[in-house]
This record gives C-alpha cells, sequence and structure tokens, in this order.
C-alpha cells in the first residue's frame, strides 16, 4: 500500500509542475535530481538548484520575446564593437550604459556621427542590453516611424500610434536627419517626445549634429522644443572617424578605383 501510494504521488509531480508552470523542473527533473543526489545537497540546496533552473529558463524565454518584440533589424552586440577602429567612443562610457540604469532613470541617449560608424551598432547593442535587465525595447527607422505618426494622423488613430510608440521602456529611433521631415510630420513627432518624457527613454541615432536639427525638422522651434526633452535627461556620444564601409572598400581598392574610373561606379 505505501508502494502503491508513492507511485500515485510520482504521478501527480509532473502534472502538478505543468499546473504552477514549474516546465524547466518538470522537463529536466529526472536530471536535476541525479545532479543533486550526485553532489550530495541537502533538501534547501537541492530546492534552491531546482528554482535556478527554472528561473533560468523564464529569464530566457523572456529574452526571446523581448528580442522578438523589438524588431531589431540585426543582431549587434557590444562584445562585437571595433573600439580601436572608432577611438572617439569611450568604452568606459558604453560599458556604463550598458547596465541600464539610464533606461531605469528615463533618460535618454543621442548617437551623432556620420554614416558608417557605428551608431546602429551601438544602438542595437544597447537596445538588447536593456531587454536582458528586464525593459520593453522597440526598435524603428525614423522614416518608418514619421510615416506611421502621419498615416495615423490622417485616418484618425493618432492616439492609438502614440500610446503603440510610448508604451516601451526604452524606444530606439534609427537615423533621424537622412531625410528632411514635413513641418507637420515634425509636429507629430514633437508630440511623441513630450508623451515619452520623464516617463520613458529614447535612443536617437543620427547623422546631423543637434544644431542642424532645425533644419532636420524644418522648423527651428519645434526643434528647439524636442532637444529640450531629449537633452534635459541625457547621454550624448558624438563619434568621430571613418565608416567602418568605406573603410572596408579602401582595404579592397575599390573606392580609390572608383575615384579614379567614375563611369565604371553604375
Amino acid at each position: 500500500m505505501a508502494a502503491s501510494k508513492k507511485t500515485e504521488e510520482l504521478d501527480a509531480l509532473e502534472p502538478m509542475l505543468t499546473r504552477l508552470k514549474l516546465t524547466a523542473i518538470r522537463d529536466q527533473l529526472d536530471t536535476l535530481l541525479d545532479q543533486a543526489g550526485r553532489a550530495e545537497l541537502n533538501l534547501r540546496e537541492a530546492l534552491s538548484m531546482l528554482c535556478a533552473a527554472e528561473v533560468a529558463r523564464k529569464d530566457e524565454r523572456r529574452i526571446q520575446m523581448g528580442m522578438s518584440i523589438a524588431k531589431f533589424p540585426c543582431v549587434r552586440t557590444l562584445e562585437g564593437f571595433e573600439y580601436d577602429a572608432q577611438p572617439s567612443v569611450d568604452p568606459k562610457q558604453i560599458r556604463e550604459l550598458a547596465t541600464s540604469r539610464w533606461v531605469a532613470n528615463g533618460d535618454s541617449v543621442l548617437l551623432l556621427g556620420p554614416p558608417g560608424v557605428g551608431k546602429t551598432h551601438l544602438a542595437v547593442a544597447l537596445g538588447r542590453e536593456a531587454i536582458v535587465r528586464g525593459y520593453s525595447t522597440l526598435f524603428v527607422p525614423a522614416t518608418s516611424l514619421v510615416t506611421q505618426l502621419v498615416r495615423a494622423h490622417v485616418e484618425g488613430r493618432l492616439e492609438e500610434k502614440l500610446v503603440h510608440f510610448a508604451k516601451p521602456k526604452l524606444l530606439v529611433v534609427d537615423e533621424l536627419g537622412y531625410l528632411p521631415f514635413e513641418a507637420n510630420a515634425a509636429h507629430l513627432f514633437f508630440q511623441l517626445v513630450s508623451r515619452r518624457y520623464e516617463r520613458g527613454s529614447m535612443l536617437v541615432t543620427s547623422n546631423r549634429s543637434v544644431a542642424e536639427w532645425g533644419g532636420v525638422f524644418g522648423d527651428a522651434v519645434v526643434a528647439t522644443a524636442i532637444l529640450d526633452r531629449l537633452l534635459h535627461h541625457s547621454h550624448v556620444i558624438t563619434i568621430r572617424g571613418d565608416s567602418y564601409r568605406l573603410r572596408t572598400k579602401r582595404r579592397s581598392g575599390l573606392v580609390n578605383q572608383a575615384g579614379a574610373n567614375p563611369e565604371t561606379t553604375n
């Protein structure tokens, strides 16, 4: 009778773990118990090991979901950034930003510099670090963001779209300034910045210095109002240096060749 009862209890264990959503413990139970036995863990230590496995599984799934929702255009990491190629970037400052304390505080980060110097690389990498640390993140190119806001405004859904872009704890806006804004679009972007001000963080990459943003937005007053909010609690990093892509072309001789034979560059 005792053996039968013990078997019933063991048979009920997997459904209970499933009901409690302890799926990592359920799926690895025999392996984990074997490890605990070989390590001669006491009950408290074994329970701690089981919980650690469950937390690791849940963190892994949370991070995977966060990365999917963020819509990053590529996978980039801080470990893969070539600091030697961009000496104007301070590794210590980037390591500090990687802690995501600025996200917790609702600060902004502006990454400024010419095309190809690694702004998007750093933006994606810092966004990924924010997700690992538990902060919801969304990546959007500036042109796509503006297009969506303008369309929503025309269709009477602006509030819905503003809520959408205001919801993530971190909003990454990439490549601001490559194309000028129309006047109405600039005002819509201002509404979004105002909505997020001191509530959520923004990371903006731009090929224009802040002094040039009046031309980008087509309205110096609106640009000043946007910068007033973005710069209030901010970290501004200006990257100076050659484009990674052009540097590779130069190594292969393609840029020099193109300069010497412009008719062959079609």
